[in-house]
């Protein structure tokens, strides 16, 4: 929620025109996902992005491993983008460049970098060539459990990835509605100076 919080507000605080989009909608992606060990962050068995998203009767989300994308250009500008009003989870929301989950394929988890180039490449449309694993830093992983709107919720162990580079996005609109680089300057902003910042 924190990441969500602070990409609203640096949305609203910049003064860059939003873009908006007109791509024509990609083919839907597999949707397994894996279960996982909240102190070891093990696999532990595998369930669909729904089962993974489903808040059960006791406010529970059954706990997934997942990954989030943070997109620097070489300025160190920050793309932002806000999820397209089709999405299951968070439609509307600002967030990151990308957040998604590692698949279980062919008997075995994919791993996190592979995983964030695939969907950088279905929900950005940056080609997977442009896209050099070494540079992906990888920097935490968190915990964090959120019951959303009482349907449909997130617990996740995220791994936390940035990736610096002037890439050339062409979003997918079944994805993002929305996006814009945020200058570095913003950044060196206190957050009481962003509008709407919580945490």
């Amino acid at each position: 929620m924190f990441v969500r919080s602070l990409t609203r507000s640096l949305w609203r605080s910049t003064h860059l025109e939003k873009r908006f989009l007109a791509t024509e909608p990609a083919k839907p992606q597999p949707d397994v996902n894996d279960g996982v060990d909240p102190l070891q962050d093990n696999l532990t068995g595998t369930a669909t992005k729904r089962e993974c998203h489903k808040v059960g009767p006791d406010g529970n989300v059954l706990l997934h491993r997942a990954f989030s994308v943070f997109l620097f250009n070489k300025r160190g500008d920050m793309f932002l983008q806000r999820r397209a009003s089709q999405k299951v989870t968070y439609p509307d929301y600002y967030t990151n460049a990308c957040c998604s989950h590692p698949l279980y394929i062919d008997d075995k988890p994919e791993e996190i970098i592979t995983a964030a180039r695939r969907r950088l490449n279905h929900e950005l449309g940056i080609p997977l060539n442009d896209m050099d694993p070494e540079l992906f830093t990888y920097m935490t992983r968190v915990h964090y459990h959120d019951p959303g709107d009482g349907v449909w919720g997130e617990h996740e162990i995220d791994h936390v990835l940035f990736f610096q580079s002037d890439v050339k996005v062409k979003p997918n609109s079944n994805e993002i509605s929305e996006y814009c680089f945020v200058p570095k300057a913003e950044f060196n902003s206190s957050p009481s100076n962003l509008i709407g910042f919580s945490y």
